[in-house]
């Protein structure tokens, strides 16, 4: 693995082709530039690698899912929120094969040990356009002779086309005053549009259920949806007011996520494991991948350890002391003596930087997409502080030829 440089001479083109050709509204996050001046490139080994763990997790994840889905018990150290506890009790109707199930599992290159993962997202992952887009950008800005990719995009979309009839109704459900959401919702939009799917952009709010079965209620766009691909988190959906989100828990349409990924989304999830696997449930490659995670009460007095929310995203709030920013860190562990339930422990470990051009090191974080249980591309951001937060720069993964 290694970062390979974008020509200096050829980066301002290939950062425009970005804006402009994929999607990469935000190209700037603060005083940040979020795109990166690399490449991040594999080895064919390590993809190899990287494949085969992803798909191994994923099994366990489904299967872990789905056991808890079936005896609700369980859920109970996840310390859910209490409106979604309510709502999982109507996913009893949940058919996996029913649905399309999309995740993206984080992986860190560390030392003493190839690879950790920090998380599953598990709920709405994003880097749509990134993942598909952003590697052939890069491979025409480099040597196309040596490189490929692995174009998410077209996985995620063949994956649909088994799902749902040709001119079906897709209704993309976002935050739709974020163009940070828009963007992934506009590039996967586009693409099912051009084969012949109806789409439709909305927010949470403007489907409504009847007999378990979604409909848009946009003017201009109402009537039936064949499928709804949701890009709103959970734990956002469930503060829409006036209450219109319950449905989204056991409608029969076609949906991407479905509900049942709140489960392994919260980082929580592994203090359910035991229960778990006293039950018959396999987590072998999520014990060996990801460091000891532990409730908040039990790491005091311990050394190595940080603290990450159970409902976080993009990096917040994670006690990383050397990559927090003024009086955060204080805050942080404030919040977490007060709310200890909303966080977890975990142990520490030490990411291992990739070195760039002049002197320049970087920690870097590997997104590895599953669908339906099969390994389905790359998105990769990459950040000289050790936690890969929103002030990380997006980077394309290619991989080596043989």
């Amino acid at each position: 693995m290694k970062l390979v440089p974008i020509p200096k001479e050829k980066y301002n083109e290939y950062r425009i082709n970005l804006m402009f050709d994929a999607y990469k509204w935000d190209p700037q996050f603060l005083d940040n530039n979020t795109i990166a001046k690399y490449a991040l490139v594999l080895t064919n080994e390590e993809h190899q690698e990287l494949k085969e763990l992803t798909e191994k997790l994923d099994k366990e994840t489904r299967q872990a899912e789905e056991m808890i889905n079936n005896n609700l018990k369980f859920s109970k150290k996840l310390k859910l929120p209490e409106k979604i506890r309510l709502e999982i009790k109507k996913m009893e109707n949940y058919i996996p094969q029913k649905h399309i199930r999309l995740m993206r599992y984080d992986f860190h290159p560390t030392e003493g040990q190839k690879w950790h993962i920090s998380e599953v997202n598990s709920d709405v992952p994003g880097g749509f356009a990134e993942a598909s887009i952003m590697p052939q950008i890069a491979i025409n800005t480099l040597n196309k002779n040596k490189y490929w990719y692995i174009d998410f995009g077209d996985i995620l979309i063949n994956n649909i086309k088994e799902k749902i009839s040709p001119k079906g109704t897709i209704m993309l459900v976002h935050c739709t005053s974020y163009s940070d959401d828009r963007q992934v919702m506009q590039f996967l939009g586009d693409r099912l549009q051009k084969i012949g799917f109806n789409i439709i952009y909305g927010a949470a709010d403007h489907i409504r259920f009847k007999n378990k079965q979604a409909y848009s209620i946009l003017y201009g766009n109402t009537g039936k949806v064949d499928c709804i691909v949701r890009f709103t988190p959970l734990e956002w959906l469930i503060e829409i007011k006036p209450k219109h989100w319950q449905g989204y828990f056991d409608t029969i349409t076609t949906s991407c996520n479905h509900p049942i990924a709140i489960f392994a989304q919260t980082k929580r999830f592994p203090l359910v494991w035991d229960i778990l696997e006293k039950e018959g449930a396999k987590l072998d490659t999520w014990r060996k991948m990801l460091p000891e995670t532990i409730e908040v009460k039990d790491a005091k007095g311990k050394d190595g350890y940080i603290f990450k929310p159970a409902c976080g995203r993009v990096g917040e709030k994670i006690s990383i002391k050397e990559a927090c920013t003024d009086d955060e860190y204080e805050k942080i562990i404030k919040d977490v003596k007060k709310h200890p339930s909303k966080y977890v422990a975990q142990k520490k470990f030490q990411s291992k930087k990739l070195l760039g051009e002049n002197g320049e090191s970087f920690h870097v974080c590997i997104g590895s997409y599953s669908i339906e249980g099969r390994h389905a591309g790359y998105y990769a951001r990459i950040s000289n502080l050790p936690r890969i937060d929103s002030n990380a720069a997006d980077i394309p993964v290619l991989i080596e030829r043989v």
